[in-house]
């Protein structure tokens, strides 16, 4: 694949459409290829500027797409040949299984609780057939289990893996174990179970344009939430604007 890509904070980011992601997935599968596919958001941008083993995850990938609209932003500012929408990954999720479903493609889901993974494994069955599922486990492990969970993933003989794991527990696994799992596509989907199996709400899609899903969930979550975004939003504006005057 021909990459075109942009760099914001030292992290090669893809300028695909969300049209343009799917045809290259789908390509990859029809062809037995394999694609490894992360999306970055602040959070995950800011974070790999200390975290050396999420940030060689995220640039080994395949793919590298924008989750954020404040990356899509950020690129207007910094880079010449800016980004040209943001790919969130809830949203290519819900693209990719509808097109598994017309490709007969087969999905692992992977990780959440028990009851919210069962949950997403429920409503796409009844939404697409039970066909296109491959198989599904929850989120909670032993590291000694990593590689069985992986040969189990590989055994499924899935097209595609969703893993719902917090970063950056799910970018260092798919890095590792990527060549035992085989799975023509693999990709991490964060909270994205959560949210279709109807344990916690989106963001309207005002908020989502306007780059304010961390700001809803801040109101869901504040406790949780609030010095994540605090740090991370702050040092991302900083990051951004220190690299434009001393770099540009």
């Amino acid at each position: 694949m021909q990459k075109n890509r942009v760099d914001i904070l030292n992290c090669p980011i893809d300028t695909l459409t969300m049209e343009e992601t799917i045809k290259v997935i789908d390509n990859s599968i029809r062809n037995n290829t394999h694609l490894h596919h992360v999306v970055v958001n602040v959070a995950k941008l800011v974070n790999m500027q200390e975290d050396k083993e999420l940030y060689n995850s995220v640039v080994s990938s395949d793919i590298i797409n924008p989750d954020g609209q404040a990356v899509v932003w950020a690129s207007r500012l910094l880079c010449n040949s800016h980004l040209k929408e943001r790919v969130a990954g809830i949203d290519l999720m819900q693209n990719l299984v509808k097109l598994a479903s017309e490709r007969h493609y087969k999905i692992f889901f992977f990780g959440g609780k028990e009851e919210v993974v069962k949950g997403v494994v429920s409503k796409y069955s009844k939404i697409y057939g039970e066909k296109i599922i491959a198989g599904y486990r929850n989120g909670y492990y032993n590291h000694n289990e990593e590689e069985s969970i992986a040969k189990q993933i590989a055994n499924s003989r899935a097209d595609i893996l969703f893993v719902a794991i917090s970063s950056p527990k799910k970018e260092i696994f798919l890095k590792k174990y990527k060549k035992i799992i085989n799975t023509s596509f693999i990709m991490g989907v964060g909270g994205s179970f959560d949210v279709v199996s109807g344990h916690v709400n989106r963001a309207p899609y005002w908020m989502q344009k306007y780059g304010l899903e961390w700001l809803y969930r801040l109101l869901q979550e504040p406790r949780r939430m609030w010095k994540r975004y605090l740090y991370t939003n702050s040092k991302f504006l900083y990051l951004v604007f220190k690299e434009k005057l001393f770099t540009h």
